[in-house]
């Protein structure tokens, strides 16, 4: 599990008055969204900002950049087994609204099984991870608390990207020595078997790892494996 994913509004009060309608969704004024995946530590991992907030959570997802990497072949490996098949692709945790992607992982709602309850309150308490970094993020730094105050918005992206990087910064100087996380960067340089194929060919590839990416069957096989390996680690705490 690579953290939790969802997003929050920032309320736009000088939103130019041609684009108010374009800025406005359900929260009422102007808004813009800030995509972000974040870890157990609040470590924010992604961040996402600009789009109107007349978007929801699923249109914002279509336009960022959070699954590039995987589609292109370059990002990091991730391997796993849970009920002994392996895995080689993390997911995220998400709410409801998001796709049946196999890199996304929801919560299940409404059911009598003790095993699938017990994984939504796992899965729920997880991804409140987000929200908590979300909170913390506002609470340490007012001018994104309140509603924005400037007309350009280069200058919100700029504001929001320069505090989610002081976030970061606290995060880290608070970390214990022991508990420091070792980042990886994916090596974006092409290798000599890259290099040698054709453009149809990675086109091709690019298309299989975009439809892998998509596979619904593989995301309720992920989830199904997820719940019968945390009822037979953790179910007699359930009982």
């Amino acid at each position: 599990m690579l953290g939790s994913l969802d997003c929050m509004h920032w309320q736009w009060k000088n939103c130019p008055t041609a684009w108010a309608g374009q800025y406005s969704g359900r929260h009422g004024g102007p808004t813009i969204i800030l995509e972000a995946v974040a870890s157990y530590d609040l470590w924010i991992w992604h961040a996402y900002f600009g789009l109107p907030g007349s978007n929801n959570d699923i249109n914002v997802l279509q336009s960022s950049d959070l699954f590039d990497n995987l589609s292109q072949g370059i990002a990091p490996p991730a391997h796993y087994t849970i009920q002994g098949k392996n895995y080689d692709v993390g997911y995220y945790l998400a709410d409801g609204i998001y796709p049946k992607w196999p890199t996304l992982v929801q919560t299940i709602s409404n059911s009598d099984d003790k095993k699938k309850q017990y994984f939504a309150m796992m899965q729920e308490a997880c991804r409140k991870d987000v929200e908590r970094a979300f909170g913390v993020l506002q609470s340490r730094f007012a001018i994104i608390k309140g509603p924005a105050c400037f007309w350009d918005k280069r200058t919100l992206h700029d504001i929001m990207t320069a505090c989610i990087i002081m976030h970061n910064m606290i995060v880290e100087d608070e970390r214990d020595e022991q508990e420091d996380v070792v980042i990886s960067t994916p090596q974006s340089i092409p290798n000599a078997e890259n290099m040698e194929i054709t453009e149809t060919e990675r086109f091709q590839r690019f298309l299989a790892r975009h439809k892998r990416l998509k596979n619904k069957e593989a995301h309720f096989a992920l989830r199904n494996a997820l719940i019968e390996h945390l009822w037979e680690r953790h179910g007699n705490e359930a009982m």
